[in-house]
């Protein structure tokens, strides 16, 4: 059995700089576009792996992967 390796991501201090100067509306608009660019690289990803699903079939898949499974 192979050990688990924990990571953790540590944020640049500039980077954490610019994102306090930032309003919340700003950085809840930041977070909405990432979880958009993550959902339609997902859906990219799954279309690709599986050409022969319908849309209803590649947004559950979808669904299922950002909500890790609870969906």
């Amino acid at each position: 059995m192979r050990p688990v390796v924990e990571r953790f991501e540590v944020m640049d201090d500039r980077m954490a700089q610019v994102l306090r100067a930032k309003s919340g509306a700003e950085r809840l608009q930041i977070a909405d576009k990432m979880f958009s660019f993550a959902r339609e690289l997902i859906t990219s990803s799954v279309h690709a792996a599986h050409p022969d699903w319908d849309d209803p079939r590649i947004a559950a898949e979808t669904a299922r992967r950002l909500s890790h499974g609870v969906v």
